[in-house]
């Protein structure tokens, strides 16, 4: 079969594009949760997040093996652009991916929602700076 084939019948089955195809743009953002609590948790993967979420989860410290906790005014930049999609298990916001750009986790990529940062500016060279 031809790769093209593939990738389209892989486009098909699973309704969204590969990371690479999908990340068009991307965009540089500062992470802060609400004023009372304003650290921010930095998910290991969005299943965990969603699942924290939606109020399904162990011990503290199975939240702490699967998380980082960043300061309010940490950097990042997402692998995605606005509008981003809302998550109806997520209490309806939107779950993303950050890769972290200051800080002690530097370098780090994890998941975050859409309430727990804001849009700094847009980027144009892609998300992997």
């Amino acid at each position: 079969m031809k790769p093209r084939f593939l990738w389209a019948a892989g486009l098909l089955l699973t309704g969204s594009l590969p990371a690479a195809a999908s990340a068009a743009c991307s965009v540089n953002v500062v992470l802060a949760s609400d004023h009372v609590d304003p650290d921010v948790f930095i998910w290991d993967t969005r299943d965990h997040l969603v699942k924290f979420e939606e109020g399904h989860w162990g011990t503290s410290r199975e939240v702490s093996e699967r998380t980082i906790l960043a300061k309010p005014g940490t950097r990042g930049v997402t692998d995605s652009c606005p509008p981003f999609p809302r998550d109806d298990y997520a209490r309806h916001q939107g779950v993303v991916h950050v890769k972290v750009t200051s800080g002690e986790f530097r370098g780090h990529w994890g998941w975050v929602l859409t309430s727990d940062f804001h849009v700094e500016a847009k980027v144009v060279n892609g998300p992997n700076h």
